[in-house]
């Protein structure tokens, strides 16, 4: 078998694009690590994407998101779609990699060719996701996964980035755990479009329901007309509650796609602020490489000195580079 290391992007591509899994599992590794081949391979596959459904899942650790993610994509395949899974762990400080291994909790799928399952590390990003969570989904949208399932890392209040690469978001709660507040505190109000309380067989299950509902009830008028936030309930460990939840997946993506000039607007407004953080990223690499390291280590003897704040350098760079643009 040919080394698939070797293979250039336009190859691995279309090999991708016919269902290779072993193809698929290289070209994220290659977008994760972020190659110039990852780059030029999402490049190539961006005219195959645009039309899968993304569902994102928040929530805290131990909230069940797992379990509510194995049991969507049995769902989905039920209903016949092709489901990727791209499950956000913390990154191990020893190898960079994900530590906890969803594919090890998500064993009962392991078996079905239509679902591949993405362990990523979140490699120090903020936000609950990995640095190129959302070139990942683009990739497995390319190789035929019309419905894509984004589980974030679960730290709780820095989990608000998952609103901007889904297309629904699902905030996962438990009972007995104070979550409403923790939600009102962290903004998460303002990106579910699903809230759901899990485990809600537990003491206060009924409570917590009933205080998301309340909660809702006094925040400002929804981000869009289109859809009114909904609450639900599941067991997830017995099935409880999946089929409605599923059921209000699918109203959400339709309300989506009946209004029309609402979809197209949300489209946009993601389309650019993706475009934007990509942009940022690569001008700060750029701007790292060429210019800021070398300066950096001019100066950090003064820092350390004291001669010199970091604050005052910070400050000159900034200026030097509107002043002078990228290059030396």
């Amino acid at each position: 078998m040919r080394d698939q290391s070797k293979i250039e992007p336009k190859t691995l591509g279309r090999r991708i694009i016919e269902g290779d899994r072993l193809a698929l599992a290289r070209g994220l590794t290659r977008v994760e690590n972020r190659t110039p081949e990852g780059r030029e391979l999402l490049d190539f596959l961006f005219h195959q994407t645009g039309s899968a459904v993304r569902i994102g899942l928040t929530g805290p650790p131990g909230s069940g998101k797992s379990t509510l993610v194995s049991w969507l994509a049995r769902k989905f395949r039920e209903r016949g779609h092709q489901v990727g899974i791209l499950a956000i762990d913390p990154t191990s400080p020893f190898t960079g990699g994900a530590i906890l291994g969803d594919r090890i909790r998500m064993g009962d799928l392991a078996g079905d060719a239509g679902v591949f399952i993405r362990s990523m590390a979140t490699r120090g990003h903020q936000g609950g996701l990995s640095a190129t969570t959302y070139e990942a989904s683009e990739v497995l949208e390319a190789a035929g996964f019309d419905r894509i399932i984004i589980e974030t890392v679960g730290v709780g209040q820095s989990e608000l980035e998952i609103a901007s690469a889904a297309d629904t978001t699902l905030v996962i709660l438990v009972p007995e755990s104070g979550d409403a507040i923790q939600v009102m505190k962290a903004g998460v109000m303002e990106i579910g479009d699903i809230f759901v309380v899990n485990k809600y067989d537990r003491q206060g299950g009924d409570h917590l329901l009933k205080e998301i509902h309340a909660i809702l009830d006094l925040s400002p008028p929804d981000r869009h007309d289109f859809w009114k936030p909904m609450v639900l309930s599941t067991t997830a460990s017995m099935g409880t509650g999946v089929d409605e939840l599923m059921d209000a997946i699918q109203a959400h993506t339709e309300s989506r796609e009946f209004d029309e000039t609402e979809r197209e607007k949300i489209r946009r407004q993601k389309i650019r602020a993706r475009m934007r953080l990509l942009l940022s990223g690569r001008l700060l690499d750029e701007a790292w490489s060429q210019i800021l390291e070398v300066r950096l280590n001019e100066v950090l003897d003064r820092v350390v000195e004291r001669s010199i704040s970091p604050y005052a350098w910070i400050d000159g760079m900034v200026a030097e580079i509107s002043r002078r643009g990228w290059q030396e």
